[in-house]
């Protein structure tokens, strides 16, 4: 019995060792190949898969496209949905729901930040930690709310921002649960908020 044990250790480390973590954007053909389009009521903007210890999964970012102009698409609503192949249909493993708010100026405008989103594996422990960026901007065209939010062990960690002139309407608040990531990733995120601090001229702080 013993043997049978270690034998089945043994294959599983083997197994782990050789999954590869590996992430990539799926071109439009694909992701119709892979029926993605079915999973949200609103048209994808950017679709990823990835592999790690876990499987196989997808990745699916999606904006309402509300309002469709010649200059501009702009977004009351968005989802991002990520995604396991299961026996033909698809297994959720979480999802990711937001929209505009009632804020003063008004907020016309909510998109994901996708050079600042990511499918990696942030503390090397074989599983990839996604990272989902977005903003929303207001009718003066000025960016509004900021949120980072990390998905470690299928749970959402969330940075959220409240961009303002003026201190008393400006909030940078990390989850109650964030010290429960490890500090890679922490890391990580830390100098994620500086480099938008740096290239969007971002205050990200509290008032």
């Amino acid at each position: 019995m013993k043997k049978i044990a270690i034998l089945l250790f043994l294959l599983n480390s083997i197994f782990s060792f050789s999954q590869k973590v590996e992430s990539y954007k799926l071109t439009k053909e694909e992701i119709v190949q892979r029926e993605l389009d079915q999973v949200s009521d609103f048209p994808i903007y950017r679709a990823f898969e990835y592999s790690d210890k876990g499987g196989v999964a997808n990745l699916i970012l999606t904006e309402n496209q509300k309002n469709i102009s010649k200059k501009d698409t702009l977004n009351t609503k968005i989802q991002a949905i990520c995604v396991m192949n299961d026996h033909g249909g698809f297994l959720e493993k979480w999802r990711i729901n937001d929209l505009l708010e009632d804020y003063v100026p008004k907020e016309t405008n909510i998109w994901f930040w996708t050079k600042y989103c990511s499918t990696k594996d942030l503390d090397g422990d074989g599983y990839i930690d996604p990272v989902i960026v977005y903003g929303t901007r207001t009718e003066y065209n000025e960016i509004r709310r900021v949120k980072i939010i990390t998905v470690y062990n299928n749970k959402k960690y969330v940075i959220r921002a409240v961009e303002c002139d003026l201190d008393h309407c400006r909030s940078f608040k990390k989850d109650t649960n964030w010290n429960a990531l490890p500090q890679k990733i922490k890391t990580y995120l830390d100098q994620l908020v500086v480099k938008l601090r740096k290239e969007q001229n971002l205050l990200l702080k509290d008032g």
